[in-house]
């Protein structure tokens, strides 16, 4: 193969006008499955207080005609705190390249205003999700909240090898112990938990786990065919929903999490946790200091576990 001589092509020539495609690509994934599907609400403090309570053990209540014996004694309730933490991100743009003609967006600061606000969605799904305890933070320590790890210490499974449960009264500050070791997710393990939250009281809506674990369970007996008609079902009820395991306790959505923990596997009931915050997600102009457009981004926010019984974990899971 040959052109003729003197050809002019391409690779000489001056002057071609780029393709540029007018769409930006982003894989970068925003589904918060926790966040998402627990309530939201609000307080009016750093530190914030609630109180959980539960009825006695049922038991076999007869008593004599007439009788006036020694008044029950009364059970006073639990009283729990967390603290509200500070996320936020930042953006500065130059008023040069706020101005100049862009690619696949028409302004470069709301481009990256709407690109830190899923940066920052997705944070605080993290941080619910990956461990900490509650710290109440001072002049040099930034405030944490207690992710979800550190309220669960009823309905557990996880290797004794090394790992235990939190342990707190009032104020979840101490995380879960990982074990060193790690074992396979089985269908035994997490019938086990579902029928720990359902003892407890609750009502098991949702299984979450990360990707290996999510393939593993759909290995499980007990997830539904695809055909399998979902009594009483409501599509809106669990967002992200992918499959429906069918336990001795009613139906579990199982949801994969990108971002938590992927040794762990979570038994829900979202309505028994939510997201309150001091200050919602807002975005505030910064003084301007030169030739920039500043804008910082924040959310002061906290994770509130109503009752921690209405929930289960199976911990120290192998993740390949």
């Amino acid at each position: 193969m040959a052109i003729a001589t003197n050809t002019f092509t391409t690779y000489s020539a001056k002057g071609i006008r780029e393709d540029l495609s007018n769409v930006i690509y982003n894989i970068s994934p925003e589904d918060t499955p926790f966040v998402s599907n627990i309530g939201k609400g609000s307080i009016s403090n750093t530190a914030f207080d609630w109180q959980t309570d539960a009825l006695a053990a049922a038991a076999a209540n007869a008593q004599l005609e007439g009788d006036e014996s020694a008044y029950d004694a009364v059970t006073a309730t639990t009283r729990l705190q967390n603290y509200a933490q500070i996320s936020r991100k930042t953006v500065v743009v130059s008023g040069t390249q706020n101005k100049v003609n862009t690619a696949g967006r028409k302004s470069e600061l709301a481009y990256q205003i709407a690109k830190k606000g899923s940066e920052l969605k997705r944070d605080i799904e993290f941080a619910c999700l990956n461990n900490q305890a509650a710290v109440a933070g001072g002049t040099t320590t930034a405030r944490q909240t207690a992710s979800l790890q550190a309220f669960l210490k009823t309905n557990t499974n996880f290797d004794a090898t090394s790992g235990s449960d939190p342990v707190y009264t009032t104020i979840p500050d101490d995380p879960r112990n990982d074990s060193s070791a790690t074992r396979a997710f089985t269908e035994t393990i997490l019938k086990d938990v579902i029928q720990q939250v359902w003892t407890e009281g609750g009502t098991p809506k949702m299984l979450m786990v990360g990707s290996f674990n999510k393939q593993a369970v759909s290995a499980f007996a007990g997830i539904a065919a695809s055909r399998f008609n979902v009594t009483g079902a409501k599509p809106s009820t669990i967002v992200a929903a992918a499959d429906i395991y069918v336990s001795d306790f009613g139906n579990v959505s199982v949801v994969p999490n990108r971002f938590q923990k992927a040794r762990d596997a979570f038994v829900l009931d979202p309505e028994y946790a939510s997201i309150d915050y001091l200050r919602p997600m807002q975005t505030m102009e910064m003084a301007k200091t030169g030739d920039a457009d500043k804008r910082l981004m924040l959310a002061e926010w906290a994770l509130r576990v109503h009752t921690e019984k209405a929930h289960g974990i199976a911990a120290d899971l192998t993740t390949s």
